[in-house]
């Protein structure tokens, strides 16, 4: 048995009725189930669709994501998320390099190596280099000014720890900006990258070894080892190429605002919804979340 899941951007939402029971139809669905008025909504599926994708590409036209997954054991016990422009919607190493004033250089190399066109150990540590004898007060008051969170991120991370849930955030970016991230949105732990300091200035590195693709897989096979759970378990959440491997091992890995590449390699995509899509898709109606 399948489920369909339905949604729309929560700030606007337009779900249509009669769509969703003309794609219901369709398909030969089950009696559909709002789980948020003109916001989500899903039905049982006998099977999972021949003509799913060229469905979802039109979908997409209307401002609509569609999900199909097995409906056994779509509700997870563990989420594991990347942190830069999926759980904060900045890129932390860009914004450190405004302050520095190389912004545009960085960038660059960030949206390059987060589309897979780049080495992403390569580009971190060309990228850092770039930052060598920033002060390091400028992480506070990026942290302060210039981070904010993804619309349905708490309630994500409250809901799914309601639920007895555990939460990791895996990031390539570096532990300054995790540890706040991790403990404002109530993350059970936190791995990054450490940006190196000498007499209270950036030097221009990072810890070795660097935290990267391979190793947010193994962040996700030790945590489900430690705790006894399946990769089956997870809901992994990203939006980069270095993202791709942890999206590939678990359960349920989301696309989220991601990459064409990345999104590519992912049977759930969420362009339109935002992290609250993750509850939806899992089952929770609007009505259960938490942290709202």
């Amino acid at each position: 048995m399948f489920t369909a899941t339905l949604l729309t951007n929560p700030t606007l939402p337009s779900l249509d009725g009669t769509l969703v029971e003309n794609l219901r139809n369709a398909w030969g669905g089950d009696t559909v189930h709002w789980l948020a008025v003109e916001e989500a909504a899903e039905f049982a599926l006998p099977a999972k669709p021949d003509n799913l994708w060229e469905v979802w590409a039109d979908l997409q036209k209307m401002g609509v994501d569609l999900v199909v997954q097995p409906t056994e054991g779509r509700r997870k016990k563990m989420l594991l998320a990347d942190m830069d422009s999926t759980m904060i919607e900045q890129e932390c190493i860009d914004e450190l390099a405004d302050e520095a004033g190389v912004g545009d250089r960085v960038k660059d190399i960030t949206a390059r190596a987060m589309n897979g066109e780049l080495d992403f150990e390569g580009a971190l540590t060309e990228r850092v280099g770039l930052l060598k004898g920033l002060d390091q007060g400028v992480i506070a008051e990026v942290l302060a000014e210039r981070i904010t969170f993804m619309p349905g991120g708490k309630a994500l991370l409250a809901t799914m720890k309601a639920e007895g849930a555990y939460a990791a955030l895996v990031s390539g970016g570096f532990t300054a900006f995790t540890a706040k991230v991790a403990t404002e949105l109530g993350f059970d732990e936190n791995r990054a990258n450490t940006l190196l300091v000498a007499d209270e200035k950036l030097t221009g590195d990072v810890g070795r070894p660097i935290l990267g693709r391979e190793a947010k897989v193994q962040a996700l096979k030790e945590i489900t080892e430690r705790l006894g759970f399946a990769h089956e378990d997870v809901m992994a959440v990203g939006d980069g190429a270095n993202d791709l491997g942890m999206l590939g091992l678990a359960g349920a890995g989301v696309a989220l605002h991601a990459k064409p590449s990345v999104a590519a390699e992912c049977d759930i995509r969420i362009n339109h919804g935002d992290l609250t899509a993750l509850l939806y898709i899992q089952g929770y109606a609007k009505s259960e979340f938490a942290g709202l």
